[in-house]
């Protein structure tokens, strides 16, 4: 059995695979309860599907980008479960499983998370003749930028505010194919199809150099001076 753990963004989600199978899955909104809420939720997984831990032979985990909270919770449990089991540990990043749930659309797949500052992450991938590859890779920008690299019809989807859509479809017009909200929830049962096929492979994460790809570091404020 696989675990699947993605607390990268408020938006959290869990499941259990066994043999390609999804066993059980929860996906919710957490806001910045990841600490409280991760671990009783993934009891509660397992207390459904009558497993235990201890028959887990993988961890897959979103390792961002993402929020500093999320996934400082996220990947220090998926580290720690790893550790405690023996077993090994794969990374993932969050914007591919955020695209991955729409690769069978065979079109490229941007997804986008708001970063702040009028910034937005972004990366893009694309399913063709079997192959799922990334075409541009995990950074930052503005969405006039990115309009700007779109040549094509584009799916996007992710967590981002109904402006950047509009400016999207303003920009890009037939380009821009905006999923309806039900459509960008990020499931952790994508996140585990694609950590299965690197577990395939033979490709792991070493969890004492696993990091995790944050917007930004934290907010931190210098004290003010008497």
């Amino acid at each position: 059995m696989q675990v699947a753990i993605d607390t990268s963004t408020d938006t959290a989600s869990l499941a259990l695979v066994q043999d390609g199978e999804v066993l059980a899955e929860l996906t919710w909104r957490c806001g910045q309860n990841h600490s409280t809420q991760l671990l009783p939720h993934l009891s509660h997984l397992l207390n459904q599907t009558n497993l235990s831990l201890q028959a887990a032979d993988c961890i897959i985990v979103a390792k961002g980008p993402g929020s500093y909270n999320g996934l400082r919770v996220g990947i220090s449990t998926a580290k720690g479960l790893a550790f405690s089991l023996g077993i090994p540990l794969v990374g993932i990043s969050t914007l591919e499983a955020e695209a991955y749930q729409h690769a069978e659309t065979g079109l490229p797949v941007c997804p986008i998370f708001n970063a702040g500052r009028e910034e937005i992450a972004v990366a893009i991938y694309q399913k063709k003749d079997g192959q799922w590859r990334q075409l541009t890779a995990e950074h930052l920008t503005t969405v006039e930028a990115l309009c700007s690299q779109i040549t094509t019809k584009t799916v996007f989807c992710g967590e981002f505010v109904p402006s950047i859509a509009a400016e999207l479809k303003k920009r890009l017009k037939q380009k821009a194919l905006i999923l309806p909200p039900a459509a960008h929830l990020r499931r952790a049962g994508f996140l585990a199809e694609l950590g299965l096929k690197r577990i395939k492979a033979g490709d792991y994460d070493n969890p004492t150099t696993l990091q995790p790809l944050y917007f930004r570091g934290p907010a931190i404020t210098q004290p003010k001076h008497r």
